[in-house]
């Protein structure tokens, strides 16, 4: 397993495992448990981290990227149309 991201959140975490699953990407997060009870003590280990098997890591990379455009895109039409 490698790790493709490392975040503060839990919550954060969950969701890009929800979005590479929903990819048909196996995804965990290591010590999760831990995450959820006192997240203080993940930093300790370097934050919450998503992992992946390592044949999946480039495609990974390239669904989390191509979900950040998306995002970011809706975003700035929201933004537009508020001023608008």
């Amino acid at each position: 397993m490698r790790t493709i991201a490392s975040v503060a959140e839990i919550a954060e975490a969950q969701l890009i495992r929800s979005v590479l699953e929903g990819h048909g990407i196996e995804a965990t997060i290591p010590h999760s448990q831990i995450a959820e009870v006192a997240p203080h003590l993940s930093w300790a280990d370097g934050g919450i981290v998503v992992q992946v098997a390592d044949k999946d890591v480039a495609q990974a990379k390239a669904v989390l990227a191509s979900t950040v455009q998306d995002a970011t895109a809706a975003i700035k039409r929201e933004q537009d149309e508020a001023e608008a």
